[in-house]
């Protein structure tokens, strides 16, 4: 006994016990084998000693286990990384460098004296009368000088960088990481000098790393060189790449081709006039980058249709505009309100804008199909911007303008393009977006166009289920939302003013009309009466103001010598109605100015003021 005490005070190493603890189990496993050799059904009261032999063989393994963790760890176990998700994606810290920011195509050396070289304009007050007929000839076509463009070179630099210093000094983070982008340019019987230049616009701009493919979109062109030609052309170019349209569809289906068949992350659309700044990429994917419900529009400047000067930023900033829409449900643009300008610290702030011209902007892939994408029940071009500026707004994301991203735009006075079905598709599109995202505000709008309003009653517009139903799915907000928190700049007219409609004369049988191109200042004039809305389209306001306010909110002003159309003084809060501004109706048919108390006569070539006669047939007005 003695000296089994004294063998357990004894210190044994970690090695003598493996080798005590091996010795036993091959001891143990010797009667095993003695033991499982015979029958057990034989010699039952082997059982008990089985039994027992397997719990003590337990023991020793357990003891075993023990022996083996308590050895000291000699060896080091690799590292186990953890994987990142399938939602998360690896970015560095720190900024993307020049290098990395290369332009896919670097831009060739440029002759200063060249031909609209650095974005100067092109002379055209000194052409051979053969040059003036081939401008002219163009001119008619395109609805542009097509001459100038032809002489410019289709890598043209737009000279230094003009734009602020932090735009110029701004760094793009690596992370998040900027996502890549398709740029999809539809085309319809584009010159080839503008298209082109677009495209190597693109090129010589665009980072390489970010730029996916150029997908141009041909909407049925006839012109020859269009076809075979310009698919020749842009194999060289390896990222560009056409897709077609055998039929003439228009803007809008041609744009979800593009959309379908893009494998960048982020689209972005371009016009088939386009030519990009210095960095005009980099902004736009970053805000997107920053929030991918965030529909990113450039700052759009003007390439001269004449000259095809370009426009270029003030290295100062500028007075910038916004988006905008009037009841007609024609875009405009306006300068931003003073919140606007206050929330904005420097150049690098976007710029929150209620609506978005439409032609260039980017947005994220995967939003432009969650949110609905384009309404593809739209024909050709017309309303599908503003449908998608209350669809973006309404249904949680936002539009912006980057002032930093630059993208110049030749802005034609008139489109060189057809309609297949009339100009009664642009209605059409403008009734479905009304009946879905106005509410009970569509009357306004149908009020000021009478073919929209028919399209309404006769419900000759298409079928709005999926887009209803997409409204209800998103959970959008009302259009009542819309105004207050969006555009609470915006005048809102009376839901239901007075009297509205035509205001026809009883003695000269024609109707009060704005006239051309009346955006205030002049006097109106007298027309035989169309029925069309239009120029001819008054409200008689609750206020007491004669208002025509198609595009421009503007009030029959009345003076000594003439009336003529004003801005409205009535802009909402914090102002009020002008004595020149309020009449009254008459139940004699006289509309009268109290402040002078004259009455409205048509006895002249423009209508004027005179005192008033009830008898005078030229005095009387009625709304029709």
């Amino acid at each position: 006994m003695t000296t089994f005490r004294r063998f357990l005070r004894k210190r044994f190493f970690p090695w003598k016990l493996v080798i005590v603890a091996l010795i036993f189990i091959t001891f143990v496993f010797l009667i095993q084998r003695e033991v499982v050799g015979r029958d057990l059904q034989e010699e039952p009261w082997l059982k008990d000693i089985v039994d027992k032999r397997d719990a003590v063989l337990g023991m020793m393994m357990g003891a075993v286990n023990n022996f083996r963790d308590a050895m000291p760890k000699m060896q080091i176990k690799a590292p186990v990384r953890q994987h990142d998700t399938a939602d998360s994606k690896p970015c560095l810290n720190g900024y993307y460098t020049a290098a990395e920011l290369k332009p896919y195509l670097e831009r060739p050396s440029q002759d200063p004296s060249a031909p609209g070289a650095s974005g100067k304009a092109f002379p055209t007050d000194k052409l051979s009368p053969e040059e003036q007929k081939e401008k002219e000839k163009g001119e008619a076509k395109h609805c542009f000088n097509l001459f100038a463009s032809d002489q410019i070179s289709l890598s043209r630099d737009l000279g230094p960088d003009t734009r602020p210093p932090e735009c110029i000094e701004q760094k793009v983070k690596r992370c998040p990481p900027l996502p890549t982008t398709s740029i999809i340019i539809v085309f319809h019987n584009e010159a080839w000098s503008t298209l082109l230049r677009t495209v190597y616009s693109v090129l010589h701009t665009s980072p390489a790393i970010f730029l996916k493919e150029i997908i141009l979109v041909d909407d049925a062109s006839v012109d020859d060189y269009l076809k075979e030609p310009l698919d020749d052309y842009v194999k060289q170019l390896h990222i560009v790449k056409v897709v077609r349209q055998k039929e003439r569809k228009g803007l809008i289906t041609a744009r979800l081709l593009g959309a379908a068949v893009a494998t960048g992350d982020v689209l972005t659309f371009l016009d088939a006039h386009c030519e990009c700044f210095h960095g005009w990429l980099e902004p736009l994917l970053a805000r997107i980058a920053e929030n991918y419900t965030v529909v990113v529009s450039p700052d759009i400047t003007t390439i001269d249709l004449n000259t095809f000067e370009f426009m270029k930023p003030s290295p100062y900033g500028q007075n910038h505009n916004r988006g905008n829409f009037d009841w007609g449900l024609s875009f405009g643009w306006e300068s931003l309100p003073d919140h606007e300008k206050k929330r904005r610290k420097d150049e690098t702030y976007p710029i929150k804008t209620p609506t978005f011209a439409g032609g260039l902007f980017s947005i994220s892939k995967e939003y432009f199909y969650d949110i609905g994408s384009y309404d593809e029940k739209m024909e050709i071009w017309g309303g599908e911007n503003i449908e998608m500026s209350f669809r973006v707004w309404q249904c949680g994301g936002q539009l912006e303008i980057i002032p930093c991203s630059v993208v110049g735009h030749v802005f034609r006075t008139k489109s060189p393009h057809t309609f297949p079905k009339g100009t009664q598709v642009i209605a059409r599109n403008e009734v479905r977006l009304a009946e879905v995202w106005m509410d009970d505000y569509k009357e306004i709008f149908y009020r000021r166009n009478q073919q929209a309003a028919q399209m309404a009653k006769e419900k000759s517009f298409g079928d709005i289920s999926q887009r209803l139903k997409l409204r209800q799915n998103l959970k959008c907000k009302n259009f009542s939302w819309y105004l207050k928190n969006v555009y609470p700049e915006g005048f809102l007219p009376d839901l239901t003013p007075l009297r509205f409609g035509a205001v026809k004369n009883m003695g000269k049988e024609s109707c009060l009309d704005a006239g051309e191109n009346n955006e205030g200042g002049k006097q109106l004039i007298l027309y035989p009466c169309h029925g069309l809305g239009g120029n001819q389209y008054f409200e008689y306001s609750t206020h007491h103001e004669i208002r025509h306010n198609i595009q421009k909110e503007l009030c029959l002003h009345a003076t000594a010598e003439a009336v003529t159309l004003e801005e409205c003084q009535f802009k909402g809060q914090n102002t009020h109605v002008t004595v020149e501004e309020k009449w009254e109706l008459r139940e004699e048919h006289l509309i009268v100015n109290p402040a002078s108390n004259t009455c409205l006569t048509a006895k002249e070539e423009h209508p004027s003021l005179e005192p008033c006669n009830p008898a005078d047939r030229f005095q009387k007005w009625t709304f029709i």
